[in-house]
């Protein structure tokens, strides 16, 4: 049962479509009208709510902006809505609401579920919704890498699990490779990188820095220089506290003080508050008699052997020849010792390069063997896919008027010294594997397969394209199926059995075509007819369903291109019956 539908898209100012709006049901949809009516804007227009590029030139002349909006009816537990509703997007009464707007000066916007979102939001979303085919796809199915894809995606987690183990083996075996590389290239200069890091800790080594040296010796270097004169000054401030033994007469401030705490000491008991003043000069008299100590202690101690001064001059200035080569002036010796730590740890890491080497010779070689036999899984694994890939697609070329064609596939290898070995030879490999996938088709007996880029016709590889997508919708399913030009290049018993096809696809599908082919428009649930106005527009009356006598003459048209012919209306009827007696 069809769980997600697209049921109508709006389109404004787009290409030839002035106001339209495409109404959508389950079942197969059949979209017909006269060449240049603007039948293919709506695979354009569904490719801009899936977030393809927005290309400013599809802007009607005269407007300012195209608009299309789409409304895709969506269960609340479906991935879709549940990625829908992380970003911000609400449901409207069980349908997601999808905008995209695209200016005349090339800025697009998108909208969905009411909130503005990245457009890649809507790519993202797109996987799961709808699947598009148009011709361009067609020819993107005869690249190589669209056809492994395409076996990859049928084989399912068959392939899936080795190849995700697969790429992250091969991711990691070219960071171990490029590492290597790097150490074995650049061994020379990584060697004299060792050789300059090893001198510079040598001299370090041999001045051996302590840390805040530099300002240790900085403030010694200033005391001494001025030795004279700070022994000058302490010796004088000395005497001022303590009195000059050389001057018994002098006054001292000791001598001072001392005098005032006796002559306070005499009343204190009258007084508590005089009592308390004593106390304070006597803490002043013990603080005096201790700064005067110290004072007679520094000037005894104070060193002025300009011998001393000369070392510490000596000791600075190897310090700064340090400082200027290896750190920053103004940090001083820190900064010396943190390149001596840096360097430390880069040269052991330098001097373990052989061992590195070793090490990273071994894991390679680990690496390149587990990828051979991660490859050899992948390529076992994909050539029994493709065996049931090619058979389910083989029985659907004969439902499609193609009896006696054959697809197949080449699955090979290509040979390369520097490769891994897989079955016992060395292949050239890549991110998925050792393998190129290609789809061979051979379209009647007797014929030798060939690729389908040179030997399938158009109407051949529109039929091989629709064989392909049929049998995904037996394995991985998208709800939405939408082609247009399916059916180029066929016509005749081709071009019902397409028909019929796209019906069968329909009952598990929506499935949405784009056609000119009256044999393919029978089949279909639902006929909508794209038509211009007088004035080369299509308006909102300009895409309508087509029902009973309006739906026989469209059929008529697309048949004989006379609406009104009998022999034509004949066929018409006749084929709509052959139709329903089919479903």
């Amino acid at each position: 049962m069809v769980v997600v539908v697209l049921e109508e898209m709006r389109i404004r100012s787009l290409g030839v479509i002035d106001d339209a709006v495409v109404e959508l049901s389950p079942g197969f949809t059949a979209v017909t009208g006269e060449t240049g009516a603007g039948k293919t804007m709506v695979v354009t227009s569904l490719g801009l709510l899936l977030g393809g590029r927005a290309d400013p030139a599809l802007v009607r002349i005269g407007a300012g902006k195209a608009v299309v909006e789409g409304r895709v009816s969506v269960p609340a537990d479906a991935s879709a809505a549940v990625r829908a509703e992380e970003a911000g997007a609400e449901l409207d009464d069980g349908a997601l609401l999808i905008s995209r707007t695209v200016s005349a000066e090339g800025r697009s916007r998108a909208h969905l579920g009411g909130r503005s979102v990245p457009v890649g939001l809507l790519a993202e979303l797109a996987d799961e919704l709808v699947a598009v085919h148009g011709q361009t796809d067609q020819q993107g199915l005869l690249k190589l890498t669209r056809q492994r894809q395409a076996l990859d995606r049928y084989a399912g987690d068959a392939v899936a699990v080795p190849l995700a183990k697969y790429a992250e083996a091969y991711r990691r075996l070219r960071v171990v490779t490029a590492e290597l590389d790097e150490i074995t290239t650049r061994a020379r200069e990584r060697a004299q990188e060792a050789d300059m890091l090893r001198y510079g800790l040598d001299e370090i080594a041999g001045v051996e820095p302590r840390a805040g040296e530099d300002t240790e010796l900085a403030e010694e270097a200033e005391r001494l220089g001025h030795a004279e004169a700070l022994s000058a000054a302490a010796t004088a401030a000395h005497a001022v506290l303590a009195g000059n033994p050389e001057d018994p007469e002098g006054i001292d401030a000791a001598t001072l003080v001392a005098g005032a705490q006796r002559a306070l000491e005499a009343v204190r008991s009258h007084d508590p508050a005089l009592a308390a003043l004593a106390d304070r000069i006597g803490e002043i008299g013990i603080l005096l008699g201790d700064v005067a100590g110290e004072l007679a202690g520094y000037a005894d101690d104070l060193d002025a052997d300009p011998l001393r001064l000369a070392a510490v001059e000596e000791r600075r200035a190897a310090l700064g020849a340090l400082t200027r080569k290896y750190g920053e002036y103004e940090k001083g010796v820190a900064a010396v010792l943190a390149w001596a730590e840096r360097s430390a740890a880069r040269l052991t890491e330098l001097d373990g390069d052989d061992e590195r080497i070793g090490e990273l010779t071994a894991e390679r070689d680990a690496l390149r063997i587990e990828l051979g036999g991660l490859a050899q899984a992948l390529t076992d694994a994909r050539t029994e896919a493709a065996e049931r890939f090619a058979a389910a697609v083989t029985a659907e070329l004969a439902s499609l008027a193609m009896p006696h064609a054959r697809v197949s596939f080449d699955i090979r290898q290509t040979e390369d010294p520097e490769g891994v070995e897989v079955d016992g030879r060395t292949v050239a490999c890549g991110p998925t594997g050792a393998d190129e996938v290609e789809l061979l088709l051979a379209p009647h007996p007797g014929a030798p397969p060939r690729p389908i880029a040179k030997g399938a016709s158009g109407g051949e590889l529109s039929r091989v394209m629709l064989a392909v997508e049929v049998v995904f919708a037996g394995t991985d399913p998208v709800p939405t199926y939408l082609f247009d030009e399916v059916d180029a290049g066929v016509g005749g018993k081709a071009a019902v059995e397409i028909g019929r096809r796209l019906a069968r696809l329909a009952k598990s599908a929506q499935v949405v075509v784009v056609t000119h082919l009256p044999q393919v428009a029978a089949f279909a649930d639902r006929q909508l007819l794209v038509e211009k106005t007088n004035d080369g527009s299509v308006t909102r009356s300009g895409v309508k369903v087509l029902e009973g006598e309006d739906r026989v003459r469209e059929l008529s048209r697309m048949l004989a291109g006379q609406e009104d012919s009998q022999t034509a209306r004949a066929h018409a009827e006749e084929l709509l019956a052959a139709a329903r007696a089919d479903a």
